[in-house]
């Protein structure tokens, strides 16, 4: 990431973010963790409808 990149990134923090307490901001973390594993749970859903639509039903 280059240095344009950061400052923009730390530009976009809210401020209720910064002045957050330790216990808000763990809370904070747990969220975005299970988000992130909601999000590879649906990419591996996706490709495992994705293979399954390629192979057709056989019965």
């Amino acid at each position: 990431m280059n240095r344009d990149t950061l400052h923009q990134i730390v530009q976009d923090i809210p401020d209720g973010i910064i002045h957050a307490s330790d216990k808000e901001l763990e809370e904070l973390q747990k969220i975005l963790q299970e988000a992130l594993k909601l999000r590879e749970g649906h990419k591996n859903l996706q490709k495992l409808i994705q293979g399954f639509s390629g192979k057709g039903m056989t019965g």
